[in-house]
C-alpha cells in the first residue's frame, strides 16, 4: 500500500520543520543546555507541525549521538525505532478516545516503571482538551511532579478549553498558521521529489485552500498528484470546487452596476461548474478584503496578479469603505452559515439580494408637506434628538439648535454635499406641479413601466431612498455616487422622465444627488425643517424630548 505524502514528507530533523523556528530554536537552546522541561504544551491550528516536533523532541531525548547539537542524528538505534514506529518509550495517547478518569489513572500507574530502552519516557497526549475534568483532576499531581524518566507533551487545536491549573504546569509553545510563500516552497520540493508535473498557479492555490496547515496542503497535493496527469489550475479549481477569479471580478461588477440578474447569472455559473458554495464565499470575502486594504494603503499586502491587482485597485474606488465593509459582512455570514444545506446557493443569493437591496422591502423616503389632518387639540410640541451617523464622531442635536455641518464619508462623491438640498423647501413662487405623495404612490408603476424597456433602469429605481418634489423637479436620492453617476446618464433619465409623463401626465425634471437617509420623516415633524434635512443627510433620531 502507497504511504501517504503527509507520512512520507514528515519531518525527520528540526531543520526540516516548515513555520515553526521560533519553537524549533527554543527547544534546541533546551537540548543543548540540558534544560529540557517534564511537561510542555503544543497549541495551534490543525497541520501546522504540533505531533511532528512532539516526535522529535521524544526522539531528540534518547537520541545516542554524543554532540547534543546534532541530536536527533537518525542513525542511533533509538532514532530509528522511533521513525519506525517501534520505540517502546514514546507513547501516544489519542485523548478523544481515551478521555475518561480511569484511562489516567491506568496511566498513572505504568509511568512509574523505568524505560524499556532509552532514557526518557515520552507521553504524548493528543487533542488534550477532548480529556474530561476528573481525567483533568486525576492528571495534575502526576504532571506537575512525575518521575525523573518521564516527560508530557500534551498538544491541542482549542488552548481556551484547557485548565489553568494545567496551563500553569506546562511549557506552553503556541503554533503559527503557515505562510502562504512557506507552503508553496514546501510543495515544490516534494512535487520536484515524486516527479510531479505541477502548474505554479496550482501550487499557489493549493497552499490559499490550505490556510495555513501545512499537511492539509500535502495532502491536497497527494490527491491532485492520483489524477495521473499533469496538475493544471483547471484541474486544481474543478478536484477542490473552487471558482475561478472571474467569477468572483464579475460578481464585484454585478454588484456595482447594481445588475442582480448578472450578479446570479456568475454565482450559478460557478456553482453548476462544480464550485463549493462556502469555498466560493470565501473566495469573494477575500477579493473584497483586498479591496478593503487597497482603500486603507496597503495595497502591498494584497497578494495578487498584476492584472487581477489593477482590477482591485478599480474597484477600491468604485465602492465606499463602508460599502465593501457592507459586502464582506453579507458574503461571510453566508461562508459560515450552516443553514442553507437543502439549497446550497441560498446563503450567496441572499448575501447578494442583500448588498443589492433588490427584494424591495422598504419603501422610498417620502419627504414631503404634512397632508391636511382633521383639526384637534394641538399636542404638545416635542424636539426630537438627533444622533449623526455619518460624521467622524457622534454628535447629539436638537430643533432648537443651529444645523450642524454633516461630515462627509471618504467613500461619498462631491455630489454628497447636495443631500440636503433634496428636503429643502420648496421656494415661494414656484408651485409645486404634483404633489411628492402620488409621485411615491406610483412609484411601483413607475417601476414596472421602465422595466419593460429597462430592466437595469429598474433596479437603479429601486435602490432609490428618497423622493422629494421641488415645483418642476424631481428629486431622487441614491446612497453612493456610483448610483448617482449610472442614474444622471442622458437615457436613464428620459427614459423615467417619460415613464412618469405617461402614468402621471406632468413633465417634470430629474436631479440626483447622494443621501445617507436612514429612515422616513414622521408625521408630525416638519417635513421641510432643520430635522428633516438632518435626518436625509444620514441623522437618526434616536430620543424625542417633551
Amino acid at each position: 500500500m502507497t504511504q501517504a505524502f503527509y507520512r512520507k514528507w514528515r519531518p525527520r530533523k528540526w531543520d526540516e520543520v516548515v513555520g515553526q523556528q521560533h519553537i524549533i530554536q527554543t527547544l534546541r537552546n533546551a537540548l543543548v543546555g540540558g534544560r529540557v522541561g517534564h511537561a510542555y504544551l503544543f497549541a495551534g491550528p490543525r497541520g501546522t507541525g504540533k505531533t511532528t516536533v512532539a516526535r522529535l523532541l521524544a526522539k531528540a531525548v534518547n537520541c545516542q549521538a554524543e554532540d547534543a547539537a546534532a541530536r536527533p542524528c537518525n542513525e542511533c538505534e533509538h532514532c530509528v525505532a522511533v521513525n519506525e514506529n517501534r520505540f517502546l518509550d514514546l507513547i501516544e495517547i489519542d485523548a478523544a478516545s481515551n478521555n475518561g478518569v480511569d484511562d489516567v489513572r491506568d496511566l498513572r500507574e505504568k509511568i512509574n516503571f523505568s524505560p524499556s530502552q532509552g532514557q526518557f519516557k515520552i507521553y504524548i497526549i493528543d487533542e488534550v482538551h477532548m480529556l474530561s475534568t476528573p481525567a483533568f483532576n486525576a492528571l495534575l499531581k502526576t504532571l506537575e511532579e512525575p518521575p525523573p524518566h518521564a516527560i508530557f507533551i500534551l498538544a491541542t487545536t482549542e488552548i481556551h478549553k484547557i485548565p489553568a491549573t494545567v496551563l500553569s504546569r506546562c511549557q506552553r509553545h503556541e503554533f503559527r498558521r503557515v505562510p502562504v510563500d512557506d507552503i508553496v516552497a514546501q510543495l515544490k520540493h516534494i512535487a520536484k521529489s515524486e516527479k510531479l508535473s505541477v502548474e505554479p498557479a496550482a501550487l499557489t492555490l493549493i497552499a490559499r485552500q490550505a490556510t495555513g496547515s501545512l499537511r492539509d496542503a500535502i495532502s491536497l497535493l497527494d490527491q491532485l498528484a492520483s489524477t495521473g496527469g499533469k496538475i493544471t489550475l483547471d484541474l486544481t479549481q474543478t478536484v477542490l470546487g473552487t471558482a475561478t477569479s472571474q467569477t468572483v471580478l464579475d460578481l464585484v461588477d454585478a454588484i456595482r452596476d447594481v445588475q442582480p440578474a448578472s450578479g446570479l447569472e456568475a454565482l450559478h455559473r460557478a456553482l453548476d461548474a462544480g464550485s463549493d458554495p462556502r469555498a466560493l464565499a470565501r473566495q469573494i470575502v477575500d477579493y473584497l478584503r483586498a479591496l478593503m486594504l487597497f482603500q486603507m494603503g496597503n495595497d502591498k499586502q494584497v497578494d495578487a496578479a498584476q492584472n487581477t491587482k489593477k482590477r482591485m485597485r478599480k474597484h477600491a474606488k468604485d465602492f465606499s469603505a463602508s460599502d465593501v465593509l457592507r459586502m464582506m459582512r453579507a458574503f461571510n455570514a453566508a461562508a459560515v452559515d450552516q443553514r442553507g444545506g437543502w439549497q446550497p446557493s441560498l446563503s450567496l443569493e441572499l448575501a447578494l439580494a442583500e448588498v443589492l437591496d433588490v427584494l424591495g422591502t422598504s419603501e422610498p423616503d417620502v419627504v414631503s408637506a404634512p397632508r391636511s389632518a382633521p383639526s384637534q387639540a394641538p399636542a404638545p410640541k416635542r424636539e426630537p434628538v438627533l444622533y449623526q451617523t455619518s460624521g467622524p464622531a457622534s454628535v447629539k442635536q436638537t430643533e432648537s439648535k443651529p444645523k450642524p455641518a454633516l461630515a462627509q464619508s471618504p467613500g461619498q462623491s462631491e455630489g454628497a454635499a447636495e443631500a440636503p438640498e433634496a428636503v429643502a423647501a420648496t421656494p415661494k413662487g414656484s408651485p409645486q406641479v404634483i404633489s411628492t405623495g402620488e409621485v411615491s404612490q406610483a412609484w411601483k408603476d413607475i417601476q414596472s413601466r421602465v422595466k419593460k424597456t429597462a430592466p437595469n433602469l429598474a433596479a437603479l429605481l429601486n435602490s432609490c431612498k428618497s423622493i422629494n418634489v421641488q415645483g418642476n423637479t424631481l428629486v431622487l436620492g441614491f446612497v453612493s455616487g456610483v448610483l448617482v453617476e449610472k442614474m444622471e446618464k442622458p437615457d436613464q433619465i428620459e427614459i423615467t422622465r417619460q415613464a412618469i409623463a405617461d402614468l402621471l401626465g406632468v413633465e417634470l425634471t430629474i436631479r440626483c444627488v447622494v443621501t445617507n437617509a436612514k429612515g422616513k420623516v414622521p408625521p408630525d415633524i416638519d417635513q421641510n425643517g432643520m430635522v428633516a434635512a438632518a435626518l436625509q443627510a444620514g441623522g437618526e433620531i434616536v430620543d424625542i424630548q417633551e
